[in-house]
This record gives C-alpha cells, structure tokens and sequence, in this order.
C-alpha cells in the first residue's frame, strides 16, 4: 500500500502537475500575506494622520495587480509552456507590469498631494506660502503624471522588436519630424510652456481672489492648460493658461489677503463730519468684519449741489470687504435718515417774483 502511494507521488511529480501546483499556492498564499501587509500598513498610516482624509485606498487596486503579476510571473516560469507561447506570455506579463507601475506612482503621487493639500486647507485662504505650496504641489503631480505617462508608452513600444529596429531611422528622420510637429503643434507648445511658467513664477496661486473679464472669482484648479476660475455667484471661467501670460488681471490677494473697501455718500453742504466719523466708528466696533486696521471718513470732493464722503474701511479678505462696505453704508445712511435728514442732498432752487407790468 505504502509503494502504491509513492509510485502514485513519484508519477505525479514526473507528470510535471506537482510543481505548478505548489508554485500556485505559494503565490496565492504570497498574495494574500502580501495584501494583509499592505492593508495593514496602510491603517497604521491613516492611523498616524489622523483627522484628514487621505484616499490611501487609491494604491490598493494598483499594488494588487503588480502583486498577481508577480505571482502570474513564478506560475509562467512553473508551467512547461511551449517556448513560443511562452515568449508571448512574457511579453504580455511585462508590458502590463510597465502599465502597472505606472498606475501605481501616479496614484501614490496623488495620494502625497492629497496628503500636503489637507495639512494646508485650513490655511491656504488667509496664508501666501499656503496657497503656494498648493498650487506647486498639484502643478508638479500634473507634470510628473505626464512624463510618467511618456514614459510608460515610450517603455511599452520599446518591448517590440520592430519598434526598437526602426529606432534609428526615426532618430535620422528626427530632424525632418521636430521642425513638422513644432508648425503643427505650436499652440499647444506655447499652452504647456505657459503652464511649466505659471508653475515656476507663480503669479497665481490656488484660492486666489482675481478678477479675470470683469469678473469676480477665485482660482479653483490650474492645469498645464487652462485654469478654471469660480466666479462669485458659482459659476466656473474656463481660461486658457496662457492667458495669464500674455493679459494683466488683477490678484487681489497675491501677498496678502487683507483689503481695503471705499463707500462714497453725497450729501449737503450743512453735513458734520465729526459726527459721522464717531457713527462710524460705533458701526465698526459692533461687527467683526472690521479687522481693526483701518477706519477713516473724509471729504474728498465737493460740487455746486453735494458734498463728497468717503469712508475708507479694512477687512481680512474679500468676502469680508465686501459685505463691511454693505454693511456701513446701510447704516450711515440710516443714522442719516433718522437724527439728520437735513444732511441729505437736496435742490434749492430760487425764483425771482417780480412786479406784473401794469396794462397800458
């Protein structure tokens, strides 16, 4: 019984079923330690970084497929394949690992951006050095991703014969081909060269307040192309990135989001500015819109019928400027209306009442 089942084992093994088997479960059992390591590593980091929510589970698909291809890779070198198909198989196995590393670094790439955008999101509105480590870190994800990307395609066109035969003739024909794709593709040269410049000298940066085409807006996204602007009232501007190259616009907050905001009041020539400079101060100290810096009212301007005001007030970013100088000339001008209505601008008009000619 005893020799039946070793000559049993011994025809198993030479029928060459043994080994691919074992060679599968010890990539099955790889696999699965391998993936148990990885979840755990990854909890061990989100455990670290408590309190934002990097998508660390991003890497997980990707890290997968390198490890079945590891594991496909020991079962192809098992298997008594013919050579052939075994040439074929090997080569399909490493053009899909190529596209998997790949995928795997560009995740990881987005998964450090998320991590320094969540450190600096509850800065990146009042702080310069915040909005420009955003802007940098997701402008170089942007770039990395396509020369990672050029890479990848330029490593799996690499793998065939016939591509790497033919590499010499296109370095002869280069010439030829760089000065015919530089005519045809010279906008988009000129788009991606302007998004590398806008990248390095930074003239805008994520969550800045600009005003692009008379409108209102904070910068939202910026790619190597365009740069998408959310306008005041939720609406997205799509703007080519060299256009922040080649027109002005203004940057409300390119060192600094604090602002000052102008209201103007006209009104008669019997107004008491004194008075109003203390309303104003009153109205200021009751809201914290004011950030304490600025608070000052003058007479800029005078006319045959009115006299100018303006009332100059800080704030510590747009929003905030904005809804101050609401906010002050309601007031005012209620405080006017209602303890001296004799300072509101008005038209005095003088008629001459001169004697009738007596008839004749």
């Amino acid at each position: 019984m005893r020799m039946e089942i070793i000559q049993n084992f011994w025809d198993l093994v030479q029928g060459g079923y043994l080994i691919p088997a074992l060679v599968v479960l010890v990539a099955l059992i790889g696999y699965l330690a391998a993936n148990s390591l990885f979840s755990r590593a990854l909890a061990a980091i989100r455990f670290s970084i408590r309190g934002a929510s990097v998508p660390l589970e991003l890497m997980a698909w990707p890290f997968r497929l390198l490890l079945s291809l590891v594991a496909l890779a020991m079962l192809l070198h098992a298997i008594p394949f013919p050579e052939d198909t075994r040439d074929i198989l090997r080569h399909l196995l490493l053009i899909i690992a190529i596209i998997g590393i790949a995928w795997f670094f560009m995740r990881l790439f987005r998964v450090f951006e998320q991590l320094i955008l969540q450190r600096y999101a509850a800065k990146v509105r009042e702080n310069e050095s915040a909005r420009k480590i955003s802007t940098h870190v997701s402008l170089a994800r942007k770039i990395l991703n396509v020369l990672l990307l050029l890479l990848a395609v330029s490593s799996v066109l690499m793998t065939f014969d016939t591509v790497r035969q033919v590499g010499l003739s296109i370095l002869a024909s280069a010439g030829i081909a760089s000065v015919i794709i530089g005519f045809a593709a010279q906008k988009s040269l000129t788009t991606l060269i302007s998004g590398i410049q806008i990248a390095i000298t930074q003239p805008i940066s994520i969550d800045d307040v600009v005003v692009v085409e008379n409108e209102w807006g904070r910068i939202e996204e910026i790619t190597l192309t365009y740069v998408v602007v959310q306008l005041w009232d939720q609406r997205r501007l799509i703007v080519p990135i060299n256009w922040f190259i080649d027109r002005p616009f203004e940057n409300w907050s390119r060192t600094s989001a604090e602002l000052l905001g102008t209201v103007f009041f006209y009104t008669d020539y019997t107004v008491n500015p004194e008075t109003l400079r203390h309303e104003l101060e009153r109205v200021l100290a009751s809201t914290p819109l004011w950030d304490g810096r600025v608070a000052q009212l003058h007479i800029t301007n005078i006319t045959e019928k009115s006299v100018e005001i303006r009332v100059l007030v800080s704030a510590a970013n747009s929003s905030n400027v904005w809804e101050l100088r609401c906010l002050v000339r309601e007031q005012l001008i209620e405080f006017i209306k209602s303890n001296y209505p004799g300072w509101l601008p008005k038209l005095t008009m003088e008629m001459d009442k001169g004697k009738m000619a007596p008839e004749t």
